[in-house]
């Protein structure tokens, strides 16, 4: 008999980050007008899988963060869109201090936040699309145990090779995990879950751990880990989910921690290594938290020679047993007095759910690049109408095309790989292929469309040919234009016979890719 599925615990909230978007400001140069969780992924907003994620686990009360200047479109949106009425309605705040570069860990300091958070609770990414059963990860957390008080913490990560939906130059981290213990494992019931679970010891992005490479000349091991974990595996084709489940101390945590700036890196990159690093408890001031005992010393500020020196290549991803590797082993600390350091801090773990099978699908959708593969794989999905509800994937739409009478008889349009929504009408001679077309959009005679994500009430000139393209909003492509992996922003206006390769068509200047990102989750 299957065992039921658990219900979070009274008073468990969710949090969803709303932030920006820098890394895709084609589209987002005009939060107060289009805020990143609104662009459209497989003609759904953004925002619309956090809350479906939530309304699968069981999670009423969830609350979205957003700047001041994004505040009025979004609620805006979760009044009007259909998409977003279907759904439970969450509360929306927006802290007056919260700007743009405000990173996520400052963000979990900020009054407005702090008053928020009133339980454990689940910190998500506005921009995260994940169909993955959230019981499964709320499950896995319930069972890792930790005294009432001293809950545990959980961060998810996915593969980003080797998958249809993977992108050229796809964003990764760094991330060491190690074996549970027998007494932290989950029950023989839940092996499914204790296949992917571990202890997180050590996690950074990977601009993080070039810089340590080259200044370091190597990558240094620290004696402490050694010899607190036998086993360590590092991983470097995985990618921070941005999926927490925290405790509610944590929030103290990152309101004593003023040096912290971002949720992934810092706050919980550090809690990782307290762990098994000697005095970093103390100096996180998470003793303090649980009012334990100053246990009187410091941490060394400049232990990390202790360890060996990778090359950071192939190697990360081996299995390593370090134990058994006799240079790595410590001869400054016995394993006790490690033991016995841990042991005095009772410090609860970081478990990580390292998700390593193809599917489900799990995607952070921070880049154009993304933003496109995402919603042609989830237009690849039967629809409702095929398949019917109960065998439809969750991000299924109701049918492929929801217009089918704008569409002309003589046109080519692969229903397979294809969403077309409300409005939207084709005419003669057009070819449509594995492509995401917006509401009230018009595609006039002769255009082909392959790979393409068009938004709501964009015009096709006849005879144009787009490939691999995105074009934003109300924008206009000329008649007989030739485009190419380009970006057209909202309500660009692209001049006939136009000839483009690989080029971003902005009304304004804007940053350039390389000028900010917040991929790596330093900003909110």
């Amino acid at each position: 008999m299957p065992h039921s599925v658990p219900v979070p615990p009274t008073g468990f909230q969710s949090i969803v980050l709303c932030g920006p978007g820098v890394s895709l400001n084609t589209f987002t140069s005009n939060p107060e007008e289009y805020p990143k969780c609104l662009l459209p992924i497989a003609n759904r907003p953004m925002i619309y899988y956090a809350l479906d994620f939530c309304r699968r686990m069981g999670i009423t009360d969830v609350t979205l963060v957003t700047p001041p200047c994004s505040l009025a479109p979004l609620q805006a949106a979760l009044r009007q869109n259909p998409h977003l009425t279907s759904l439970p309605t969450p509360s929306v705040i927006a802290p007056k201090e919260l700007e743009m570069t405000t990173g996520t860990a400052e963000l979990l300091r900020l009054p407005e936040v702090q008053n928020c958070i009133k339980s454990d609770f689940l910190l998500l990414p506005c921009d995260l699309v994940c169909d993955l059963p959230g019981e499964s990860l709320l499950e896995a957390w319930m069972v890792s145990g930790g005294e009432k008080g001293r809950r545990n913490g959980l961060s998810m990560y996915y593969q980003t090779q080797g998958r249809e939906e993977s992108v050229k130059g796809e964003t990764a981290d760094f991330v060491a995990v190690a074996p549970l213990e027998q007494s932290e494992a989950p029950t023989v019931s839940l092996s499914e879950l204790r296949a992917h679970l571990s202890k997180l010891v050590l996690s950074m992005s990977m601009d993080t751990l070039k810089e340590k490479l080259e200044n370091d000349k190597g990558f240094l091991m620290r004696h402490t880990l050694v010899d607190k974990h036998a086993q360590v595996k590092m991983l470097t084709s995985f990618r921070d989910a941005h999926i927490y489940i925290l405790p509610h101390w944590v929030k103290d945590m990152a309101r004593l921690n003023e040096q912290f700036q971002s949720v992934s890196e810092d706050l919980i990159g550090w809690w990782a290594k307290s762990e098994w690093q000697r005095g970093l408890s103390e100096k996180l001031k998470i003793n303090e938290i649980f009012q334990s005992k100053p246990r009187g010393h410091s941490i060394d500020e400049d232990d990390s020679h202790d360890g060996e020196s990778f090359d950071g290549e192939g190697a990360l991803e081996e299995e390593i047993n370090l134990q058994g590797m006799s240079t790595t082993k410590a001869t400054s600390a016995p394993k006790s007095q490690v033991e016995e350091s841990a042991e005095a801090s009772h410090l609860p773990p970081m478990l990580a759910y390292v998700q390593r099978s193809k599917s489900p699908f799990t995607r952070r959708v921070d880049s154009s690049a993304l933003l496109l593969s995402t919603s042609l794989r989830l237009a690849k999905l039967e629809s409702i109408e095929e398949v019917g509800r109960v065998a439809a994937s969750s991000f299924a739409h109701s049918t492929k095309i929801a217009y089918p009478q704008g569409i002309a008889q003589r046109c080519t349009v692969t229903k397979a790989d294809c969403l077309l929504d409300i409005n939207t009408t084709v005419e003669e001679k057009c070819v449509i292929k594995e492509s995401c077309i917006g509401a009230n959009v018009q595609i006039a005679s002769g255009a082909r469309l392959t790979r393409c994500l068009i938004m709501d009430g964009a015009v096709i000139g006849s005879r144009a040919q787009l490939t691999g393209c995105i074009v934003g909003r109300r924008s206009k492509i000329g008649r007989e234009s030739v485009l190419k992996d380009c970006e057209v922003q909202d309500g660009n206006v692209v001049p006939d016979e136009t000839d483009a390769k690989n080029e971003k068509f902005m009304v304004f200047g804007g940053l350039d890719d390389h000028d900010m990102d917040d991929s790596d989750g330093s900003e909110l």
